[in-house]
C-alpha cells in the first residue's frame, strides 16, 4: 500500500514537471527563431515584410504606421486603439523577442501584457511564419530614424544579455 502512494506522489509530480516543461517550451519555441536583433539591412526582407505588412496590419496600424487616431486614449469598451509603428509609438522601446511574440502570440496577460489586460490585437502564428513576422519587423523598422533604431538595438541586446 505504501509502494501505492509513494508511485501516486510521483506521477502526480512528474506530470506537474511536464506540464511545467511543456509550457517553458511552448514560451521559448514562440520567439524568434534567432534570438538575434532583426536588422532592416536586408532589403528584400524588407521589400516581403511591406507587402505583408500591408495586407495584414495596415488595416488597423494604419498604411504609414500612423495608428488609429487617439491610440493613447481607451475606446468605450475600455480597449486601446491601435498603436502607430513610426517613431511616435512606443513599438522601439520593446526588445525583439517581445515584438515577435506580440505579433505570433498577440497581448498575453501577464506575458506581454498586464494581468487581465484585454487587447484587440489578434495572434498571428497561425496566418504568419516566423519568417512573415520577421520580415514585417524588418520593414517596420526599416521605417525608423538611425537613433531610434540605435536605441531599439540597446534594448534588444540588454533584453539578451538577461
Amino acid at each position: 500500500m505504501m509502494f501505492l502512494r509513494i508511485h501516486k506522489k510521483w506521477a502526480v509530480t512528474a506530470v506537474g514537471a511536464v506540464a511545467v516543461a511543456g509550457a517553458v517550451l511552448l514560451y521559448w519555441t514562440s520567439r524568434p527563431s534567432s534570438a538575434t536583433f532583426i536588422d532592416p539591412v536586408n532589403q528584400d526582407l524588407v521589400v516581403q515584410g511591406k507587402a505583408i505588412y500591408a495586407n495584414t496590419c495596415a488595416a488597423c496600424h494604419g498604411a504609414k504606421l500612423q495608428g488609429q487616431p487617439n491610440w493613447r486614449e481607451r475606446l468605450a469598451n475600455g480597449r486601446l486603439p491601435a498603436p502607430p509603428h513610426d517613431r511616435t509609438g512606443h513599438t522601439w522601446h520593446h526588445p525583439d523577442a517581445v515584438l515577435f511574440d506580440l505579433v505570433k502570440n498577440g497581448l498575453v496577460p501577464g506575458r506581454t501584457a498586464p494581468p487581465g489586460y484585454q487587447s484587440d490585437m489578434p495572434a498571428f502564428g497561425n496566418t504568419l511564419s516566423d519568417e512573415q513576422i520577421v520580415a514585417v519587423l524588418a520593414y517596420i523598422k526599416s521605417t525608423w530614424a538611425s537613433d531610434v533604431l540605435r536605441m531599439q538595438r540597446e534594448v534588444t541586446e540588454q533584453q539578451q544579455r538577461r
